[in-house]
């Protein structure tokens, strides 16, 4: 029983306050029978079965123990002759118990008649002897009695209780409604310290614009400098001192409140130092309660300083993929750069036979290809790319491209398709998507050494309004730690021997994707294989039919006057030589400003081939406009490695992408100057290259 809390000021919560004892329900009792005989316990419990009691049997002076640790028993019915721990042993334990020391004790023996053995049983502790072969009626009537008075004990101390639990309660009562006015005092005066300690601002605004402020907690001088009592003065101070450029965040968000129920902004505030500092604004809205509008309940947090170690952080992650980067490049165009050199410098110190001159040109030739291809997947990975879109059904050139990843995946890997019954239509590069569909594929492939399965799936959908098709490439191999999902597009990143990869793959298709406005998810775990999707925007325009370039055939120059301007001195003479060699007249410029000298002269020119970027501060495209204005109808054809704004569709002039061979190179220009459907001399001596 509880003891009652009066005077002790203790408050009672309600999953803690005691429970009125049960008066209702009728009490029962437990009722013991130890006896090792089976058939003498049988007639014990068909004896008092009438009395309505629960019977417990005991084989056991040691068994009879266990259930006294677990239950509470109104009579113990004990046989004094019993193997082990006899009946005189057992009585002295359940005795010696605080618990059992008063439960009545009726001996059972069919042995111990004598005065000396039942004295011995009295003294022992028993409140009576029933003799063997026990008379039924005898023994329910003695029991019955000892039952009827653990029945009454217990329904007085169920009484007492109940009487106890009424004065208990209302004392309890008294100590609440104390406890509770001085709790509410402290909680002020708590709430109060809390609001003046911490480095978070609470606030109310109203809703309707300018959503002025009807409570700011005085933390707001621990951070602007400016007092609470200037917002609640000047509705639009809050919003004067933001930042020009953040404002209309501001605004957006807390109009959102009211369409969203909740808002969220960060901006910078020009604090009373004169330094702006990164504040945190959340909050939701409150509805209309007892006729009061609603309001805008919010907390502003000072998040400077994790925006300046998010800065920090961003900063050294980038310094981290920068060496990475630097490190893989360095080592594959090292690798590239020793075949080259030491190709070259055989060349210069030894003659050799045409066959072994040959097989050293075509190594040079494949370190060189394998440069080109490497820089192209560093510029797709940095979306530096020039890419060449149009808008295509992705299923179409799924099935068309199929064969080709089977072919790269080798038999032990089944590839499968599931796309879309409808047209899917985006506008992308189509040779950069085969790229990375091919790229998804090898990767698959090394994930499954034992074979599997690869499917190619495609769908719509719809998020934040906008339509995207979405192709999914899942494999049924190893699967990815979380360290290394994290990881999977850095460049040069990769899990294979050395050798087996250089890291690329996947940079490629992240940067790939992401310069074609879309985004790439991956979902990779331990042993359940891995699933890339790619989303790409949804093109509403007519899909074209996907043409490949057919084979260069015979080299093709002519005797047109070109003006060639190339800030490399070596590119520059030796594109002069290739231009000269095809049979045209060129003239060479190293910058744009000696170029649009040349353009103010009445020489006159078919085409400008240029660099894009050029040192100066005027770039390719810059003199191409120029030269236009000044030669109107001019040809022009561009040229470069690596576009500063990732170029693409929107070039307003053709390009030619480095590195390029003489055979690309020719049939561009002819393209720009012969008419349309007009014939071309062929240069002899030329063989197409590539």
């Amino acid at each position: 029983m509880t003891s009652s809390p009066t005077g002790s000021g203790q408050a009672w919560s309600p999953a803690e306050r005691p429970e009125p004892p049960d008066l209702s329900t009728p009490l029962t009792a437990r009722i013991l029978v130890v006896d090792d005989d089976e058939r003498n316990a049988f007639a014990a419990v068909q004896a008092l079965e009438e009395l309505g009691h629960e019977l417990v049997v005991a084989r056991s002076g040691e068994e009879a123990l266990r259930r006294l640790l677990v239950d509470e028993f109104a009579v113990i019915l004990l046989d004094l002759h019993m193997p082990g721990m006899d009946g005189y042993e057992t009585a002295q334990l359940i005795r010696s118990r605080k618990r059992t020391s008063r439960t009545p004790i009726v001996f059972l023996t069919a042995i111990f008649r004598d005065e000396a053995h039942v004295f011995q049983a009295y003294s022992a502790g028993a409140v009576d002897v029933v003799f063997k072969p026990v008379d039924p009626f005898i023994l329910k009537s003695k029991v019955a009695v000892l039952v009827d008075l653990y029945l009454k004990t217990e329904e007085v101390k169920r009484q007492s209780a109940y009487q106890q639990w009424l004065l208990d309660e209302h004392a309890r009562v008294k100590a609440d409604a104390a406890q509770t006015e001085r709790a509410l005092r402290q909680t002020e005066a708590r709430q109060e310290a809390i609001l003046q300690s911490l480095p978070i601002v609470f606030t109310s605004r109203n809703v309707e614009p300018p959503h002025a402020p009807q409570f700011v907690s005085q933390a707001i001088e621990q951070i602007t400098g400016f007092p609470a009592s200037r917002f609640l003065s000047e509705p639009e101070f809050g919003l004067d001192r933001v930042h020009p450029e953040d404002v209309g965040i501001v605004r957006e968000a807390l109009r959102s409140a009211e369409r969203h129920g909740r808002y969220a902004a960060e901006f910078r505030w020009l604090c009373a130092d004169g330094q702006y500092r990164v504040l945190q604004d959340q909050g939701v809205l409150a509805p209309a309660f007892d006729g009061a509008p609603p309001q805008i309940f919010g907390i502003l947090l000072d998040a400077t300083d994790r925006r300046l170690l998010e800065e920090q952080l961003a900063q050294a992650r980038k310094m981290e993929a920068v060496g990475q980067l630097t490190g893989g490049v360095a080592h594959d165009f090292n690798n590239l750069l020793t075949v080259v050199l030491g190709n070259v410098d055989m060349l210069a110190r030894k003659a050799e036979d045409e066959r072994r001159r040959a097989r050293r040109v075509d190594a040079i030739r494949q370190a060189a290809e394998r440069g080109r291809d490497l820089t192209r997947q560093l510029l797709a990975f940095s979306r530096r790319q020039h890419l060449r879109p149009i808008t295509l059904d992705v299923n179409v050139l799924i099935r068309e491209f199929t064969p080709l990843v089977r072919q790269a995946v080798g038999e032990a890997v089944t590839v499968e398709l599931s796309l879309d019954q409808a047209a899917l239509c985006a506008h992308v590069d189509p040779n950069q998507l085969e790229t990375a569909l091919l790229n998804l594929a090898v990767n698959a492939r090394d994930a499954m050494p034992d074979g599997g399965a690869l499917s190619i799936c495609t769908a719509t959908e719809t998020r934040e309004g906008a339509d995207w098709v979405v192709i999914a490439v899942k494999d049924t191999g190893l699967g990815m730690t979380p360290e290394v999902r994290d990881r999977v597009f850095e460049p040069f990143f990769t899990t294979k021997e050395v050798g087996k990869g250089s890291g690329l793959g996947l940079s490629q298709v992240y940067g790939f994707v992401r310069q074609s406005e879309g985004e790439v998810q991956l979902d990779s775990a331990e042993g359940q294989g891995t699933t890339f999707r790619l989303r790409l925007p949804q093109s509403s325009e007519a899909a074209v039919e996907i043409r490949n370039e057919a084979p260069q055939g015979e080299i093709v120059g002519g005797d047109e006057k070109i003006l060639l301007v190339e800030d490399d001195a070596t590119v520059l003479a030796l594109t002069f030589d290739l231009l000269t060699g095809l049979g045209y007249q060129v003239t060479t410029a190293s910058n744009a400003a000696e170029a649009l000298e040349i353009l103010r002269t009445p020489a006159e020119f078919d085409l400008l081939f240029t660099d894009v970027v050029m040192p100066g501060g005027v770039s390719g495209v810059s003199l191409a406009r120029a030269a236009r204005e000044l030669r109107p109808g001019l040809t022009v054809l561009l040229s470069s490695g690596f576009l500063r704004d990732g170029g693409g569709e929107d070039m307003e002039f053709p390009l030619l992408d480095k590195p390029y061979e003489t055979a690309v190179m020719a049939a561009k220009l002819r393209k720009l100057l012969d008419p349309p459907g007009g014939p071309a001399a062929a240069m002899p001596g030329w063989a197409a290259t590539g």
